[in-house]
């Protein structure tokens, strides 16, 4: 059932206000190991790349600095090797288009943050609670030509 080994996140927003909320909400709610922050989609790119292992989960805005999530999520799809890691975008952008096009890129799920910071808690519990129930893939392994389908 779900997720029963610590989770190593990567948060990449650069909202302190909201940063801190999603952090302290996803500690609550999940067996975390650690949550690495980035606030922007620069440093957010060469964390993942130079991550030993790699995320199991990224947290990611869209409208970041240097290099929005649209970047982020283009340069991870395209990439054999990091194209497993789940990516959840968390913006403010409501905008069907957008969110259209953030599936096509290959996210994993995508969460309009509300106004309100209750509002925002109550989505990532949420987050939180689904997460608990799923199995994510797990980033170290590599025996994939073994798989016989």
């Amino acid at each position: 059932m779900g997720i029963k080994k610590q989770l190593n996140v990567l948060l990449v927003e650069d909202d302190e206000g909201h940063a801190l909320l999603i952090e302290e909400t996803l500690r609550k709610c999940l067996n975390i190991q650690n949550i690495y922050r980035e606030k922007d989609g620069e440093a957010g790119l060469l964390f993942i790349h130079k991550a030993n292992p790699k995320p199991d989960l990224i947290l990611l805005d869209i409208k970041l600095p240097k290099l929005d999530g649209y970047g982020v999520l283009k340069n991870l799809k395209k990439d054999e090797k990091y194209q497993s890691i789940p990516v959840i975008i968390i913006s403010s952008t409501s905008n069907q288009t957008e969110i259209n096009y953030c599936y096509q890129l290959g996210v994993t799920g995508y969460i309009i943050k509300p106004i309100g910071y209750e509002e925002l808690k109550q989505k990532i519990k949420g987050l939180g609670e689904y997460l608990s129930v799923v199995s994510l893939p797990d980033q170290g392994y590599t025996g994939y030509e073994d798989l016989t389908l």
